[in-house]
């Protein structure tokens, strides 16, 4: 009994090791509170703001945006404070933004929302610079696909009830607001958007409190500072001789392959209503599809949990949720009515291992380079401010159900990278 009892050091390291996880857990269930809320944000503003569709759709575009912007600069930030100070600055970056959210809604200035929308975004692109790499790098490698499969479970939990949540705060009575602003005069109108507008500064300040809470926390915490930059380290001797973040083809083709598979799992969240109403289905019955898919990506978070790595390897996982993908791919296209519209509900349980698989496997052998590395798989995260407008304009000249062949590439992009891109360590090969 005496030789399975932990030592002092072990429970010490132990408990150290479930607190970074727990802590890590609640920054990714804020990724995906915070992310998802656009769904909600893009109605709620086209109607306070009194916007064209194309200028509400820049709700996604001014948030997605500015991780490409900004993660380089994220990553010079975490060189000079480390992951855990890097973190605390992501939180109170966006705390920022949640609070410019004040003066746009008391003055209705939709440039207002956008800009505090691009601030939350460079805060979170901060955070995720730190802290996937950190998830991936506190355990073993071969594991680190399990562990960003729990954090994604507390992204996508969120991300299902995020937008019910401010849905009741701002847009509960939406139909019969709509249908009274159709009644009222110029001035009378103005009023009642004000009122509208009001309605977002509540949720947003106790956003705000939480994030600048969250950032103390870290602050304060056990949370270990951990060195990817070791001393005569592996990855640093298969970095030597590197003179540039472009030396390393797995990472690139790695960031391509993120950025189509963004593209790909905002699609089939976002465009999922709106398939469903267009194929005839209510409204009232289509609005919650897109939980549906996040539900599905939830299995699939389960599903990696239990086979990643002790049935099969993260990098099989990958092979199998492309070739998922891609066959689910041609029935969304190929399928009657309902059927179709379940099929891209499904591709969330193929999208769920993707990020997971991918980024263990791109940031590997990068060395002292690993920051930096990090900061280009984040600027992938721009495929899903571009990809789903291809969709909307495919949408448009074609149809909804045709407009989903843009998924077919970014499963044949995942494709390629599982099952060759991975491995090159040089442009040669």
């Amino acid at each position: 009994m005496a030789g399975n009892t932990l030592s002092s050091s072990e429970k010490s390291a132990r408990y150290n090791y479930i607190i970074s996880i727990s802590i890590i857990g609640i920054f990714f269930f804020i990724f995906g509170f915070v992310t998802w809320l656009n769904g909600i944000l893009i109605p709620y503003l086209k109607i306070a703001c009194e916007l064209s569709n194309f200028q509400a759709l820049l709700v996604t575009f001014a948030f997605y945006i500015s991780y490409t912007v900004m993660a380089l600069p994220s990553s010079w930030l975490l060189k000079l404070t480390g992951f855990k100070n890097g973190m605390m600055t992501g939180l109170v970056v966006m705390a920022a933004g949640t609070l410019i959210f004040v003066p746009a809604a008391m003055s209705r200035t939709y440039g207002l929302f956008l800009t505090g929308l691009f601030v939350m975004g460079t805060g979170l692109a901060i955070l995720q610079t730190a802290s996937n790499p950190y998830i991936t790098i506190i355990g073993k490698r071969e594991t680190a696909a399990r562990r960003i499969s729990i954090m994604g479970i507390c992204n996508k939990v969120a991300g299902a009830i995020a937008p019910l949540i401010l849905a009741w705060f701002i847009l509960a009575d939406g139909d019969a607001f709509v249908a009274k602003l159709k009644t009222l005069d110029l001035q009378d109108k103005a009023i009642a958007l004000d009122g509208l507008a009001a309605r977002v500064i509540l949720p947003y300040m106790v956003m705000t409190v939480v994030l600048f809470l969250l950032g103390l926390m870290v602050k304060y915490s056990p949370l270990p500072e951990i060195d990817a930059e070791p001393e005569e380290s592996a990855e640093d001797k298969a970095a030597s001789g590197k003179k540039s973040i472009f030396a390393f083809p797995h990472l690139i083709l790695g960031a391509i392959a993120l950025f189509f598979y963004v593209g790909a799992e905002v699609i089939a969240g976002d465009t999922i209503i709106r398939y469903g109403i267009s194929k005839g289905i209510a409204i009232a019955t289509a609005k919650a599809f897109t939980t549906y898919t996040l539900i599905a990506m939830v299995a699939g978070y389960v599903v990696g949990i239990v086979l990643i790595p002790k049935v099969i390897s993260q990098r099989i996982a990958l092979l199998c949720s492309a070739l998922l993908g891609l066959l689910l791919t041609v029935f969304v296209i190929f399928a009657d009515g309902n059927t179709s519209v379940l099929f891209v509900a499904i591709l969330g349980f193929a999208n769920a291992i993707v990020w997971p698989a991918i980024w263990p496997l791109a940031i590997h052998d990068l060395g002292k380079f690993i920051k930096t590395g990090s900061a280009i798989l984040i600027m992938a995260i721009a495929g899903g401010a571009l990809l789903p407008l291809a969709w909307g304009w495919w949408s448009d000249h074609f149809n909804s159900q045709q407009a989903y062949w843009i998924l077919f590439p970014c499963y044949f992009v995942i494709l390629l990278y599982a099952s060759w891109w991975y491995k090159l360590r040089s442009w040669k090969s």
